[in-house]
């Protein structure tokens, strides 16, 4: 009902929707050990995994920030901080926290709680498709299409299924940026993937992501 309603409104004041990403929908938690809500988050973003299949790509990004009260977070990153700092900004946000979760860069809710989870996967279902598209030719892939304006192309390894030994889902184990995009063709070789692996194409600044790709 409330997704119609919207469409309706956009419909009749002429606001444009935001872009839906091709491939599945990037689920992205923030997380820690020494977070007392995190694993309720797991347990929820699981869920999800398994009632939307392949339609979902869960990543979970390991922070440090919260060590203090705690042992040493091992499968934190310099760049889980920084990404989630960029979702802050781009959510006028006070500041992060865990268990934060972001969907395609347009909603984001605390992990934890099931009913926001739920609403913001609506949201982030609703907004129409992207004009961008990602396809696998091979070792390599294909990126083609007109962003609105610079784009980043991530690479991103996470643990998958047998090689993750935490509790969180598929916590992400190196990022690193293939390069910015600003529109057209363009081919992209693949690095190696030892476990899980994901190519991403998002507007510059953790802005809303166009395109998402499993490289496993």
């Amino acid at each position: 009902m409330m997704t119609r309603l919207l469409v309706f409104l956009a419909l009749l004041f002429g606001f444009a929707l935001p872009a839906q990403a091709e491939g599945p929908m990037l689920v992205e938690l923030f997380a820690s050990k020494n977070c007392r809500a995190c694993p309720a988050a797991y347990k929820t973003l699981k869920q999800v995994e398994a009632k939307r299949g392949d339609s979902v790509m869960v990543l979970t990004w390991a922070v440090d920030y919260w060590d203090y009260l705690g042992g040493k977070e091992k499968m934190a990153l310099p760049e889980s901080k920084e990404r989630q700092r960029a979702y802050v900004e781009h959510f006028s946000l006070r500041g992060p926290y865990t268990p934060q979760s972001v969907y395609n860069g347009i909603e984001q809710a605390a992990g934890n709680k099931p009913t926001k989870v739920g609403a913001a996967i609506m949201k982030a279902e609703m907004a129409e498709p992207a004009n961008v598209r990602l396809q696998s030719t091979g070792k390599k892939v294909v990126l083609t299409g007109q962003p609105d304006g610079l784009a980043d192309i991530w690479w991103v390894a996470y643990l998958d299924a047998d090689d993750n030994e935490t509790r969180m889902p598929n916590p992400v184990t190196s990022v690193r940026q293939i390069g910015p995009w600003l529109g057209g063709k363009a081919e992209i070789d693949l690095p190696a993937c030892a476990s899980g692996c994901a190519l991403i194409v998002q507007e510059a600044g953790m802005g809303r992501v166009l395109a998402t790709m499993r490289a496993n």
